[in-house]
């Protein structure tokens, strides 16, 4: 059983695109009713901001149509980059009932001025038609208002309670082999200090794998930013909460990403590591599929980064030490002179990570909205009755409601579990992220099976990496979107851009003087080519007052 589907979905989609060329401005569209004489449709499409195998014959979608909410979702999908497709389908007359996008400012100012979907603020006030919309938490609708009081999505994969938040998937960390630690005559307990963990790499690179090649000491997948856990070892906040920028604190000042002095540092050790081939020299151009065969081949002596990055799937089939990924463990982010705190990498944020967006023109408005009352229940288990079914139809409870559970149809079961895309398809449509979640209970940390015992391993991993410092809940510096048709909207593309280029050159320099020369080059892009200096005065303007558009 994969985890990951269950995982918060809360990081945003990159704002990386083009935006919406001849898109009007935002108008207040007529309000749709829902009253006597409205469309009484059944059916209605959904169009995913993301890449998915559809089966829309899946079991949990016949059981929608047929019994609960008597509803026939038929679900689209993104395929290639969403924000692409997007600028496709808003140029070419938009989606046809409903869609779904991570949260994002270039996605909703996208949507908003395509003059293409409905503003929906009304919906949210019908307690006797639509308890679960009227149910969200006015927290997260009023920041949700633009200035002519319009909401123009529907939020979800939100929490319950935001004043009692669920912690999340808490996976960036450092991750060790015991076996080839144990090999080196080593403990985790030398392993406190970055001496400690540069004596652990010397020593590993001389080791085998089962092929005879030396191991690789270090490895992370650039391609996902995974070594930003050695910035924020080094203390520099690396994540936001659907901000545009990751911003640490100091007293009454903010410091960015790109200005903290510990990124450099960070960088010069990483520099070191890679002058000293202690790093896999293919860590920055490696995709994600060649980073997990290395692992689960056992090239790998040390890695940093996300666990699902690894692939969790590894040690999760496992049920002893029959593998190398059996072997990974957890360790506590290694001490560093003159950093007293770890930057935050993942910052818990219970405000929607998702917005449903309805086409104005859609028929289907009565389906649309009466499907979304029921996925926004707010019930502890919601987001399980949503991924899976209603409890006694494909699962069930071990001995009472929000305890342990299991599936207790083995048909589904099988499918459900066989790592095969399309099989697992053909059980749901994983459209847990219409639904929200509550820290009253979690499906993964209940399942009710004790076999095989290394899907244990990714929660005692997340359990122990959410006690270590780098997670904390998010702030409103944390949550500063761009404005719309404003600079961060226009060079955040760019400042990505010059990101990822001189992230490759900064760890791969030569020697010192070229690691110097780049930094220098480095902050001169940020100026030149992302306009740095004026993106930071915007960003202070919308902190004071932020833009609810």
């Amino acid at each position: 059983m994969n985890v990951s589907k269950w995982r918060n979905k809360g990081a945003a989609i990159l704002s990386v695109a083009m935006l919406v060329s001849g898109l009007t401005a935002c108008s207040g569209n007529a309000d749709k009713t829902t009253g006597e004489g409205a469309n009484v449709s059944k059916t209605f499409k959904l169009w995913l901001g993301w890449s998915a195998t559809v089966n829309n014959d899946s079991m949990v979608q016949t059981y929608w149509r047929d019994k609960e909410p008597g509803i026939n979702v038929q679900i689209e999908a993104t395929q290639g980059d969403a924000m692409t497709e997007l600028n496709l389908k808003l140029n070419t007359g938009g989606f046809d009932d409903a869609a779904i996008f991570s949260r994002g400012a270039v996605v909703n100012n996208a949507m908003i001025r395509s003059n293409s979907i409905l503003p929906l603020e009304q919906y949210f006030d019908m307690p006797d038609k639509y308890p679960s919309l009227a149910a969200i938490p006015k927290l997260y609708l009023d920041k949700m208002k633009d200035s002519s009081g319009h909401i123009w999505s529907i939020p979800s994969w939100f929490d319950q309670n935001p004043e009692d938040p669920w912690p999340g998937w808490a996976s960036y960390g450092w991750f060790v082999r015991s076996d080839v630690l144990e090999k080196v005559g080593m403990t985790k307990d030398d392993l406190k200090t970055l001496d400690g963990i540069e004596k652990y790499l010397k020593l590993a690179a001389g080791q085998k794998d089962a092929s005879g090649k030396n191991l690789l000491p270090l490895s992370f997948l650039s391609d996902a930013n995974d070594e930003n856990v050695i910035l924020s070892t080094f203390g520099v906040t690396v994540s936001s909460a659907g901000g545009v920028i990751p911003v640490k604190k100091k007293g009454d000042d903010y410091q960015f990403i790109y200005d903290n002095p510990q990124y450099k540092a960070a960088y010069q050790w990483m520099n070191k590591m890679y002058r000293e081939g202690l790093v896999d020299p293919e860590s920055i151009t490696d995709k994600k599929e060649r980073y997990k065969e290395k692992n689960k081949s056992g090239r790998v002596a040390m890695n940093v980064g996300g666990f699902f990055n690894m692939d969790a799937s590894l040690w999760e089939v496992l049920d002893g030490p029959t593998e190398p990924s059996w072997y990974y463990d957890v360790i506590p982010y290694p001490q560093i002179t003159g950093v007293d705190k770890v930057g935050a990498n993942q910052i818990v944020n219970p405000y929607p990570a998702n917005d449903i967006y309805i086409n104005k023109d859609t028929k289907n408005l009565e389906a649309i909205l009466t499907f979304f009352d029921y996925t926004l229940q707010q019930k502890p288990e919601q987001q399980q009755v949503v991924n899976e079914g209603p409890a006694g139809v494909f699962w069930d409870w071990v001995d009472q409601p929000l305890g342990k559970w299991v599936f207790t149809d083995e048909k589904y079961k099988e499918l459900h579990d066989s790592g095969d895309q399309a099989k697992v398809a053909s059980t749901n449509p994983g459209l847990y992220a219409t639904s929200s979640y509550s820290n009253e209970w979690y499906p993964w940390w209940n399942y009710g099976v004790t076999d095989p015992k290394g899907r244990f391993k990714t929660i005692e991993f997340t359990e122990t990496i959410g006690k270590m410092g780098g997670t904390r809940v998010a702030e409103d510096y944390d949550m500063v979107k761009a404005k719309p048709g404003g600079l961060w909207e226009k060079y955040l593309p760019e400042l990505e851009n010059v990101n990822k280029e001189y992230k490759a050159k900064l760890m791969m320099a030569k020697d010192d003087a070229l690691f110097e020369q780049t930094w220098t080059e480095f902050q001169g892009a940020l100026e030149k080519r992302a306009h740095w200096s004026e993106l930071k005065k915007e960003w202070h303007e919308q902190l004071q007052n932020p833009d609810k558009g």
